[in-house]
């Protein structure tokens, strides 16, 4: 009973010991967060009075209670390092320096630690030899992955590092390791393409080199106008069936009806289906009396050849004040026919024009491109039946489309001749264009002898002997257009040389007008930024804005010594093409006043200029 009074009398001697010490301790925390006290580096450390006498005069039965606050020592203490899970020292690794790091992750001194985020720690695995329990340090912007395959801890799930551009990653997961940054490929960076033909120096180009040839632009340029032709004054009806802005194309306001057997027109119209432009051919006067005759037509719809011109469709009509047979078919714009091309005399003086004999090699090409569509037609059962010089188109130089072949067969269906006598004749008729072509002379028929032996006289014996087969009068008959092509293997290759080289010219001229609005979207950029009068005189005078400004002058206001302004197109043109590739030369902008000289590169001229355009747009999209 004695010995549970002296314990129960020793707690609570305990207890009533503890009060002042936590007093002081309570008192000390209020006092540091009042808001009345300021924090003072000078002042000395602070240091508990209560706490060391409570604990001096604290001993119960000659044992001496533990002190539960902060000892005085703990200013000498070492610096405090938190435990990781995993670490066999029980603290962080020291950061060294590593000088296979990217220069991003130095500090400005090898002695200041920078901040670098630790990854989260992943489950612990109890180790195979003693049981603790270990956790792989790794750092995923500084640890590159091949260190944690030297580890001898291994974590139970491969951790990605999306910094990392170790090739060695072998995770599936890992798309951005797989491969070390590249630059996009560089659209800016043009060569001339091949073959090269001019040996011109430096000094002879001129700045149409840089463009399509003039010729080619000014050819293109008459077709596009051609095409978007009108007639605003016309008798013509406004519309025939969905086709409607008819403008006729007939140099001759004379009636004809010797080939087709009714009077035929030709015009271009617009379709209101798709705004195409298309050719519309019109017999006069054709009344439709048998439905199967329209339905030759989708036959001659099936035909795509290169030499032919493409029938589209067929009906009849009476939007012209009569019934009539309306053909539509391809527009090709600025097409002439062979015979304008080789038998029309541009001069009244047609005794001094000279001999406008057609070469050997533009014939040899003529009879190639018949040839080709002739073997298309006749290989879908069906005759031209219109070989002549009045309707076949020149739609370029040198390049020839058989036309209007369809026309006759809605017209004479009811005609007793068969598809193979028809075939017969259009090998007739097409000896008789090549003889009259080579003879100048288009009434060939009228006397065929003298025309034979003029032309035996003017070209080699191949090509006198594939036009006199065709008609019938050599010593080898041609019978059918496969016969015809027989032994002209060397013709072929030919034409098929001259059609690859101006492919390659063709596409010379088009690499030169590759991404050409590269420039047009730089210059539309620089006016953009500069002068906004929303945002005052005062808006190009100020940061980036200002030296764009100046090296606008640099690239559009040259001036010479004496002042006088520079007009020079390689000057613009080159550093417009060293901004838009963001070159590392550097250049002089000067202001206007002579008194401030900037060193920039065109590389940072276009980082200016793409930061104030991405403010423009943002300003755009927050207006809208």
């Amino acid at each position: 009973m004695i010995q549970s009074r002296s314990m129960h009398r020793r707690q609570k001697g305990a207890i009533t010991c503890d009060k002042p010490l936590r007093t002081a301790l309570l008192t000390f925390v209020i006092e540091t967060l009042s808001v009345k006290k300021k924090f003072n580096i000078d002042s000395p450390s602070f240091t508990p009075t209560l706490l060391n006498s409570s604990l001096t005069s604290l001993a119960v039965n000659g044992s001496a209670i533990k002190p539960t606050g902060l000892s005085p020592k703990a200013a000498n203490a070492a610096p405090f390092k938190p435990k990781g899970l995993g670490s066999e020292t029980g603290a962080y690794p020291k950061k060294q320096y590593n000088p296979t790091a990217p220069d991003w992750q130095l500090g400005p001194s090898p002695d200041v630690q920078e901040f670098l985020p630790q990854s989260h720690s992943v489950p612990p695995t109890i180790g195979e030899t003693n049981g603790s329990l270990h956790q792989a340090l790794y750092d995923p912007y500084v640890t590159p992955p091949s260190s944690m395959a030297t580890s001898t801890h291994t974590p139970q799930s491969t951790q990605i590092n999306p910094y990392s551009q170790d090739s060695t990653t072998t995770n599936s997961s890992s798309y951005y390791q797989n491969s070390s940054f590249a630059q996009p490929i560089q659209y800016h960076l043009y060569t001339s393409l091949g073959p090269h033909r001019e040996a011109l120096l430096p000094y002879q180009r001129a700045a149409h080199d840089f463009f399509i040839p003039d010729a080619l632009r000014e050819e293109l340029q008459r077709k596009s106008a051609t095409t978007l032709q009108t007639l605003p004054n016309t008798t013509l009806p406004p519309q025939i069936d969905h086709y409607h802005s008819l403008v006729p194309l007939d140099t001759n306001s004379q009636k004809n009806a010797t080939l087709f057997g009714y009077p035929s027109w030709i015009y271009k119209a617009v379709s209101s289906k798709d705004g195409n432009t298309y050719a519309l051919r019109r017999l006069e006067g054709y009344r439709l009396t048998n439905e199967k005759a329209i339905r030759r037509v989708q036959d001659w719809k099936r035909i795509i050849n290169a030499n032919v011109v493409t029938v589209l469709e067929a009906f009849t009509n009476r939007g012209f004040g009569e019934s009539a047979l309306i053909f539509i078919t391809d527009y090709h714009p600025c097409a002439k026919t062979l015979a304008e091309t080789h038998f029309a005399s541009s001069s009244r003086y047609s005794s001094r024009v000279q001999d406008a004999r057609v070469t050997e090699q533009v014939l040899w090409s003529y009879v190639i491109q018949i040839a080709n569509a002739l073997k298309t037609i006749h290989g879908a059962g069906l005759a031209a039946r219109v070989v002549e010089s009045t309707k076949i188109l020149v739609t370029s130089k040198n390049r020839i489309r058989l036309n209007a072949c369809a026309i006759l067969d809605v017209v004479q269906h009811d005609m007793p001749n068969s598809v193979v006598d028809h075939q017969r004749e259009d090998l007739l008729q097409f000896g008789r264009l090549i003889l009259g072509l080579g003879t100048n002379n288009p009434s060939v028929t009228q006397n065929l002898t003298k025309a034979m032996e003029q032309f035996s006289r003017s070209y080699p014996p191949p090509l006198k002997e594939k036009v006199f087969g065709l008609l019938g009068v050599g010593a080898t008959k041609i019978e059918s257009i496969d016969d015809f092509l027989i032994g002209m293997e060397h013709q072929l290759l030919s034409n098929l040389d001259s059609s690859l080289h101006s492919d390659d010219q063709l596409t010379t001229y088009l690499n030169r007008e590759l991404e050409n609005s590269r420039l047009v979207r730089l210059m539309t950029k620089l006016n953009f930024i500069l002068e906004r009068p929303e945002y005052g005189a005062q808006w190009a005078e100020h940061g980036e804005r200002w030296s764009i400004k100046l090296f606008r002058d640099y690239v559009f206001h040259q001036v010479d010594a004496q002042g006088n302004p520079m007009l020079d197109l390689g000057h613009v043109i080159g550093s417009l093409n060293k901004l838009d590739a963001g070159s590392e030369e550097k250049i002089v902008l000067t202001s206007r006043d002579d008194q401030v000289c900037l060193v920039v590169s065109f590389r940072e001229m276009k980082r200016a200029i793409e930061s104030v355009y991405s403010e423009l747009a943002k300003a755009g999209r927050r207006g809208l």
